[in-house]
């Protein structure tokens, strides 16, 4: 009888474990195209294939739990409620001191998506400038001050000026309007000394108000197509700038004091983005690639360098005896070369 219940006992430790590791085995995920997103009711992506090819290699199922946000799903691992998760999950010293992570799955970095709408002024924005606008009513009055000034001189030597001073105004600034841009004609030639030389002073300096102006409304355009267009870090300052809350993007942007909106929901941030609620955001370089290519194709572009580069894994409760076996079982798939084919069917379709 002894004999017997020892040899039960050993079957059951040679049968429980199997069984154990048989199990399908769910994994946390969150909507994070291309890595992670439902296609007609299934969950379909990079990491959604990737995390696939590995159960197969050992030799169990793979369920996926859709969680509504990127902390929720860090928490299901955390707090041992799945058996890990994957999307595109930055390894970070932070989360490594609370949940374990497996070799890398792929390299990333951080990177600013701005709309692709043309950013630069227009020539009304320009002419419309505050210092600008106040000059030209500046030189608006000086022409009715010294247009005026014609009047006294030349309203008794020829018609033109031989109207009452109410009446006046707008004939004597015309006049000197005309002096200013062409010249004058020839039927209202000053008559008088001190006319003559007001005309003169006045075609002369038209030269520089020209001049003037054309300068001016060329260095306004310029100042504002640099100040508003945006190629790096240092230009999401006093910017609308958002990216998802709990991510590395935002503790980036907390670390170079950049301020910014968070939003729960990626897909909420791509409305707000598409709603041109924003001037930018800030995200993993490959998410934001993506959607520039599908979705947001002709609404954005991304600004050319990638920073903080960052490795994304797959994250598992501490302890986890799964972290062996998916190390073994992604360092399979990257030699056998299904982690290239699965790499160039996500990431390798061209622009």
């Amino acid at each position: 009888m002894r004999t017997l219940l020892l040899s039960i006992l050993m079957t059951l430790c040679l049968v429980l474990p199997g069984l154990a590791q048989n199990r399908t085995l769910v994994f946390a995920t969150v909507e994070r195209p291309p890595f992670t997103f439902q296609n007609e009711g299934q969950v379909d992506g990079f990491s959604a294939d990737l995390i696939r090819a590995i159960g197969r290699e050992i030799g169990t199922d793979i369920s996926f739990e859709m969680q509504s946000s990127f902390p929720e799903m860090l928490r299901e691992v955390e707090d041992g409620a799945v058996d890990g998760a994957i999307a595109n999950i930055s390894i970070t010293g932070a989360r490594e001191a609370v949940m374990d992570f497996t070799l890398p799955i792929f390299r990333s970095g951080l990177q600013i998506m701005v709309p692709t709408v043309d950013n630069a002024p227009s020539l009304w924005s320009a002419i419309l400038n505050r210092d600008l606008g106040i000059a030209i009513l500046g030189a608006l009055g000086l022409l009715m001050v010294m247009g005026m000034l014609m009047w006294v001189f030349e309203r008794k030597r020829q018609p033109y000026f031989d109207r009452p001073p109410g009446k006046a105004i707008f004939p004597a600034f015309w006049y000197a309007l005309n002096l200013l841009v062409r010249g004058g004609s020839e039927q209202n030639v000053p008559k008088s000394g001190f006319g003559r030389l007001f005309a003169v002073i006045l075609v002369v300096s038209g030269l520089f108000i020209v001049s003037f102006f054309v300068a001016n409304v060329t260095s306004v355009m310029t100042i504002r197509a640099l100040g508003e267009r945006i190629d790096s870090v240092s230009d999401l300052e006093g910017r609308e700038v958002a990216t998802t809350s709990g991510s590395t993007s935002s503790e980036f942007l907390v670390q170079r004091e950049i301020s910014h909106n968070t939003f729960v929901d990626f897909n909420a941030l791509l409305w707000a983005f598409e709603d041109g609620e924003l001037d930018a955001v800030v995200f993993d370089s490959p998410v934001l690639a993506y959607y520039v290519k599908t979705d947001g194709r002709g609404k954005a572009r991304l600004v050319d360098r990638v920073f903080r580069p960052e490795d994304y894994g797959i994250a598992l409760p501490q302890g986890s005896d799964l972290r062996e076996r998916i190390n073994l079982a992604l360092l399979n798939l990257q030699e056998s070369g299904e982690y290239d084919t699965l790499y160039l069917q996500w990431f390798d379709r061209g622009s």
